[in-house]
This record gives C-alpha cells, structure tokens and sequence, in this order.
C-alpha cells in the first residue's frame, strides 16, 4: 500500500468514473484501474463497485477512504511544515443542532485562542449531519440532544458508527417564543393552549424521521406547523406570525438580542443535550476549551431537571 494509492482512491471515491478520476490525477485511466486493483487485493477489500452506469463506492469503501483521508491529510500537514516549510493553522471544527449557546461557546473559544494559528469551522446543521459529521472527521464534536424517545436509536447509531455520546446537562422542555406573544408572560404552559399558535420545526430535509426531529415531541399532532431552514427565519416567524419552538430554555441574548424568552411547558419529558465524537480519538485542546465554555451553560441557567 502507497500514498499514492490512498491519494487515488479518495479521488475516484469523489468522481463518477475510472475515466473522470484519470483526468483529475493526469494519468491513464488503466494505469489507475491497475493501482486500485492492486490495493483492493492487498488489503482483501473491494473499494468500488464497476457498473455499465459508473463506479460506486462500498460500504467498506466509505470506512477505508475515511481512514485514507487521515492519513494523507497528516502526511500533508508534515510535508508542509518539514519540507515545503509552510506554517500551518490548527484546524478545529464542531457541528451542532440549532442552539445559540452552542455557537456563543464557539465564539467565546475563538476570541480566547484568536484565529493567527487557528483555523475554525462552525456548522449549524441537520440532525442526521451532525453524526455525520462527525463520522467522517470533517468535524471533531458535535452537539446535539437525545430524549426517551430517540436515544435508542439514534444510540444504536453511534455504536455502528464508532460515536461516543457525553451528557452535558439535562433540562426540561420550553417554549421558545418572542416577548409579545399572548402566552409569553405565562408560568407555564399546556400544550392544549399552544394549538392556535404555529410550531416551528427545523427542516431535516430527506432524513425527516422522527427520531432525528431537532424538537422534542415529534410525533406530537401539531395542528400548525411550519418547517424552516435557519434560526434568522425562525425568529421571523416567532415575531411575525407569532410562532414557537420547543427548546432547551436556555437564552443567549448576546447573538438573538433581548425580544425573547423561554417559558416551562408543563410536561413531564425532558432532554439531555451532550456532545459526540468519534471513539477513541482524543479531545483536542481546543476541542475541550470549547467544551467547558459550553459546560458553563449548565451553570449559567438553572434548567437541571
């Protein structure tokens, strides 16, 4: 097995053909056929499925290539520092749900460490992209919640995976709504008494399963309901058409400003919101920096359940 190998079957993993991934990498397209031939023999495993319509890759293709990207992605960062003598950034890159406590934390992380020597990413995502993610190394933690309905699947998931869940807190259920809403100055709230009102749901495009829905009480029969893309068109919707979201309670007015609150719905569920990543691969510094700025929420905001 070569670096060059590992280099050519992450980009035919990418293209549609033998013959798209010789035009990319400049050499013939029996000379690459070969090479991956050769390396499928050598570690025993077939990488790509050969079709009349094109190549596909197999699931045990996906797991090499993931592995593949590691090693040529560390191969890379020692050939710019020690041959090429680049000076290279620290990457660091998390995912989440839609929580503004989540992305503060990013931001609170990033003014203490300055972006000179770092590299940062950020990605507010879907449910299932989040695990995924993760899964694949493009980020190093993910955010995201689980409850008594979902955690045995989405539990199972993360075995298969090779995804370690973490608690960070447990909370219970609110109602996410701007100040002038008629139930805002409200206690509590019934469900039964939010019926008139839209709830607004983060779309989870073609992973739409309740098990991977960003609110809790999925299956409830909303008689309203409006599904949304980002947390700019939510807070919209909340002003304009006096609609709600179930969350967390927890409240960052430093990014969505002083307009909203959090009431308790009177229920007895409640979430636990934690952070994955991929077993036995080590937390970075800045991985953990981030990680106690989330952790101060639980001490910020009582919402121990």
């Amino acid at each position: 097995m070569t670096l060059n190998q590992l280099k050519y079957a992450i980009i035919v993993s990418k293209a549609k053909s033998m013959n798209e991934a010789a035009k990319k990498l400049f050499i013939s397209q029996p000379s690459l056929s070969a090479s991956i031939k050769e390396l499928e023999e050598e570690i025993g495993i077939e990488l790509f499925r050969r079709t009349n319509k094109g190549i596909f890759i197999t699931q045990n293709g996906e797991e090499f290539i993931r592995y593949a990207r590691q090693v040529v992605e560390q191969y890379e960062l020692i050939e710019s520092k020690y041959i090429i003598k680049e000076k290279t950034k620290k990457k660091f890159s998390v995912s989440m749900q839609h929580y503004t406590f989540a992305v503060n934390a990013f931001v609170e992380m990033v003014k203490q460490f300055g972006m000179d020597e770092y590299e940062f990413a950020i990605h507010e995502t879907k449910t299932y992209d989040v695990i995924e993610d993760v899964k694949n190394f493009k980020s190093e933690i993910g955010i995201l919640y689980t409850n008594t309905f979902n955690e045995h699947v989405l539990k199972k998931i993360f075995r298969d995976l090779d995804i370690e869940f973490y608690e960070i807190l447990k909370c219970n259920i609110f109602v996410y709504m701007w100040k002038g809403h008629p139930l805002a100055n409200r206690k509590d709230i019934y469900m039964e008494e939010l019926a008139e009102y839209p709830c607004l749901s983060f779309d989870q495009g073609i992973n739409n399963s309740f098990y991977f829905a960003e609110e809790v009480l999925s299956t409830y029969e909303y008689k309203r309901l409006i599904k949304a893309n980002d947390r700019a068109t939510m807070l919209n919707l909340m002003v304009g058409l006096n609609g709600y979201t179930l969350c967390s309670g927890i409240i960052c007015e430093e990014l969505n400003g002083s307009d909203y609150c959090a009431v308790k719905l009177n229920v007895e569920e409640e979430m636990s919101i934690g952070y994955i990543v991929k077993k036995g691969v080590p937390v970075s510094p800045l991985g953990q920096k981030y990680l106690e700025e989330v952790a101060k929420y639980k001490e910020k905001y009582f919402v121990i359940v």
